[in-house]
């Protein structure tokens, strides 16, 4: 483990606790997997999708520069602690997913444990059940005909004629 790395994931988090230990192990054994060095990535390059919204996610933001932002940080929050990462240059992904463990009440022990566990006993490293998420694009502003505010095309909803934004939309549920 990278101690600068480490510190510096902790600032940008605000603490260190085990979520964010697992975000570091991940964005590491995920690079290792694409066989590329833990460093800060150029624009889209590297695409990380998360399972989760939990700490590590930071890490992964902090590390290797997938952001929402950016395009490059997808959540699909399935509840898993599970990441898949993809590099669009060449094509490599991994979905390094994390096993269960036993609870403890000692977080220190918790991040020392994930911090330096040999990589098989603490995840499985498995290919996404997809392909890489397509590059960001950018949506024309639709203004909503209720509140007026623009939002991005993609989420306009449409009822009885009117463009509706998802605050105003009122979904018809029989």
């Amino acid at each position: 483990m990278n101690k600068e790395l480490w510190d510096e994931c902790v600032r940008f988090h605000g603490h260190a606790c085990p979520g964010l230990a697992m975000g570091y192990r991940a964005a590491e054994i995920g690079m290792e997997e694409l066989g590329i060095s833990l460093k800060r990535t150029a624009d889209e390059e590297i695409v990380c999708v998360a399972e989760n919204d939990a700490c590590g996610v930071d890490c992964i933001q902090c590390l290797i520069s997938c952001t929402i932002g950016k395009g490059n940080l997808i959540m699909r929050p399935s509840g898993k602690m599970a990441f898949s990462f993809f590099d669009r240059r060449t094509g490599k992904s991994a979905r390094v997913l994390f096993k269960p463990r036993e609870r403890t009440d000692d977080k220190e022990k918790a991040m020392k444990d994930i911090l330096t566990a040999p990589r098989d006993d603490i995840v499985e490293i498995k290919a996404p059940k997809y392909g890489i998420p397509e590059k960001a694009v950018l949506f024309d502003s639709i203004r909503c005909d209720e509140c007026r505010e623009f939002c991005r095309e993609d989420k306009i909803r449409l009822s009885a004629g009117k463009r509706y934004c998802s605050d105003c939309y009122r979904p018809y549920d029989r």
